[in-house]
């Protein structure tokens, strides 16, 4: 008997992007070549909570989430430099917190730059925020665009890593 690996029909796809305040989250199907939205939204934590405890917010959300939707793989915006270090120091802890909930709940992540997820979803690297929000509405066949940025970015994200139409293998 052959033991062989066969392609899944069907692909969940989590997208992210990171935040201390706001984690921004989208879920996609993509079946055939066509690309669903399963949800999308943000997880908030509560201003002025110890750091700890708003970490510990953001790995239970995502936790929740994974297991609701049960995701074949994740994609991350990776962290650009920013010149606000009171800002940079919180969202690379956030993001630190997601990575590491991802690995121990077993789903496999792939990084995306803001430049390359533009690319991915308009065609070029400089596109804006509502250019973004259009072509993920477009893509999704969404009826509205999609609110926040936080879940519009992560749905733009998670269409990112399909585009790559790198296959999950079982």
């Amino acid at each position: 008997m052959l033991n062989y690996k066969h392609e899944k029909t069907e692909q969940i796809i989590l997208g992210i992007d990171p935040g201390y305040a706001d984690m921004g989250y989208g879920l996609i199907s993509r079946s055939c070549g066509r690309d669903r939205c399963l949800a999308y939204g943000s997880l908030r934590t509560a201003a002025g909570a110890p750091t700890g405890e708003r970490l510990q917010d953001i790995h239970d959300g995502l936790v929740k989430l994974i297991t609701e939707f049960h995701p074949d793989q994740a994609a991350v915006e990776r962290l650009f430099f920013s010149r606000n270090a009171k800002t940079a120091i919180p969202v690379a802890e956030a993001r630190g917190v997601i990575l590491l909930c991802l690995t121990q709940q077993g789903v496999s992540c792939i990084e995306f730059s803001p430049a390359e997820v533009k690319m991915a979803v308009c065609g070029h690297g400089r596109a804006d925020k509502t250019e973004m929000q259009k072509m993920v509405q477009i893509l999704l066949r969404l009826e509205q665009l999609p609110r926040p940025d936080d879940a519009a970015d992560a749905l733009a994200l998670a269409l990112a890593l399909a585009s790559t139409n790198v296959p999950i293998m079982v």
